[in-house]
């Protein structure tokens, strides 16, 4: 895999309460990704950048939302996210990414 796939497979982190518990608890962090990103592309990317061990990913693909507005209905952007298991020992720091 060349160096500009693995730049834009990791579109960033998602932080919300469910992905901070997750990290805290059963060692897993999520990213959002590229919608045509696969979990290879995605382990790959995950261990150049941040220099660890990944143990497993799992994929969802998330169907943006309808929403009504004042010139009718609109509808937010399809996106996908990953789910990313490090393995025992491994800690990933996004302060100190290359």
């Amino acid at each position: 895999m060349n160096q500009e796939r693995i730049f834009k497979v990791l579109l960033g982190p998602h932080v919300s309460e469910k992905a901070t518990v997750l990290a805290d608890s059963k060692n897993q962090f999520v990213f959002k990704v590229e919608s045509t990103a696969t979990k290879l592309e995605i382990k790959k990317a995950v261990e150049q950048l941040f220099s660890v061990e990944v143990d497993s990913v799992s994929t969802l693909n998330v169907k943006g939302k309808t929403k009504q507005t004042v010139r009718g209905l609109g509808k937010r952007n399809d996106w996908k996210k990953a789910y990313v298991s490090l393995k025992a020992g491994q800690d990933l720091d996004f302060a100190s990414a290359e």
